[in-house]
């Protein structure tokens, strides 16, 4: 997958390359830990050792490191595969609920910026709406992809696509609150049997 595009025409070698991932990593613990209105530039910049002014060298606004922050968990969601143009597959969103299992800091930052997203002039809300937008076409096109135009629930997948949507997103919450008590990847399947007994071997 191509790197996003440097904000504000901002470019760096190999080397800025590796600090802008260090920052990006840093700003999510920052916001997992306190929300995106809550982290500050300043909080970021002391995780890596830099000053709030050398961090606005590599980000020059707190909205631009927001978006960096989501371009980075997309891309580790989705490989090489573009979101919007290559629809995921069955198996592939198994994978990516597997993953999510592991990788708490990731999912909680995600979590965490869904849901101040919904508040007004947030600046993650056009992201997430273009996301789920995206999400919900690419899922449609999967299931009609395997099962045609009515699953064998008797849903199309246009009816079926949010409510895959929202498991994935809705076991992220539950788990977060009790890794312990809930499964992700084991309740994902038994979704997905909902649907077709034979939908995961």
């Amino acid at each position: 997958m191509t790197n996003p595009p440097r904000p504000n025409g901002v470019r760096h070698g190999a080397r800025g390359q590796a600090r802008r991932e260090e920052i990006v990593r840093a700003a999510m613990e920052v916001i997992a830990e306190r929300g995106y209105r809550g982290a500050s530039l300043a909080a970021v910049a002391e995780k890596v050792g830099l000053t709030q002014q050398g961090l606005l060298h590599y980000f020059p606004s707190k909205e631009d490191l927001l978006i960096a922050v989501l371009t980075m968990r997309d891309e580790w969601d989705s490989g090489e595969r573009v979101i919007g143009e290559e629809p995921m597959t069955i198996a592939q969103a198994v994978g990516v609920v597997e993953a999510n299992a592991h990788r708490s800091a990731i999912v909680r930052t995600f979590s965490a910026l869904l849901g101040e997203s919904v508040t007004e002039d947030h600046p993650a809300g056009p992201y997430f709406r273009d996301r789920y937008r995206l999400v919900r076409r690419d899922m449609a096109i999967t299931l009609r992809r395997r099962w045609g135009d009515r699953l064998p629930s008797g849903l199309t997948p246009e009816e079926a696509a949010p409510l895959l949507v929202a498991i994935m997103d809705g076991l992220q919450f539950q788990w977060l609150h009790e890794p312990e008590g809930v499964d992700m990847p084991a309740s994902f399947r038994a979704f997905l049997r909902l649907i077709d007994p034979e939908a995961i071997a």
